[in-house]
């Protein structure tokens, strides 16, 4: 039973992303530069994050209730802000080196229930991380800086729910319903409409036919 939560849990988790990286990643070397671009900024990120929450927690020192929720509220807070910091970042690098390379051709005490909703909210963190970067760059290239900010509020929201709030099937349902809009809105960011996701669902896209017939 426990390997089979633990199994489950993981391809519940980290079987999208995984998917998502052997179809449109793994086959293009470039991509695969970005993708480890990235991960490097966003645990840099989170490095700085920890290193900031463990100063604070040695310079306050104390054990009261109050005091350690004011301090763990601050903790997310100042996270989501360095993330989205390092984000804008990681857009500028690639923005100032696309000139170039343009040219470059589990514990049995722990209940199941929570384990499964532990993998669910992973899986809904990791594709929002993939929505929110297309949508972040997109609002950096058109100097839309409100999306910007509706990116911080929204993964702000996010992970305070996920640190703070013990309902789980609330929580659960707000990520998903983000997850839903954010993916929506990246879908159409990236260029979607429409009229092509009703000819790829019908099997009527020019490119996918005429590959089609050249493979034959």
């Amino acid at each position: 039973m426990t390997a089979a939560v633990f199994f489950g849990c993981s391809f519940i988790a980290f079987g999208p992303a995984l998917a998502l990286y052997v179809f449109t990643i793994a086959t293009d070397p470039l991509r695969v530069i970005f993708l480890i671009a990235g991960a490097f900024f966003w645990l840099v990120s989170l490095l700085l994050s920890s290193l900031i929450w463990f100063m604070a927690r040695l310079i306050s020192d104390s054990r009261d209730g109050p005091k350690q929720t004011y301090l763990l509220i601050f903790g997310v807070l100042l996270s989501v802000l360095i993330q989205e910091v390092f984000r804008f970042a990681y857009y500028r690098l690639i923005k100032k080196a696309s000139e170039g390379l343009k040219n470059i051709n589990p514990d049995d005490k722990v209940p199941s229930m929570r384990l499964l909703a532990y993998a669910f909210m992973t899986l809904v963190i990791v594709l929002l991380h993939v929505f929110w970067g297309i949508v972040f760059f997109d609002g950096c290239e058109k100097k839309k800086w409100y999306v910007i900010l509706i990116i911080f509020l929204t993964h702000l929201l996010v992970s305070a729910q996920t640190f703070l709030s013990p309902h789980y099937g609330i929580n659960l349902l707000s990520a998903y319903i983000i997850l839903v809009l954010m993916g929506v809105w990246a879908f159409f960011v990236a260029g979607g409409s429409c009229r092509s996701l009703k000819l790829c669902l019908l099997c009527q896209d020019k490119d996918f036919l005429l590959y089609n017939q050249r493979s034959r």
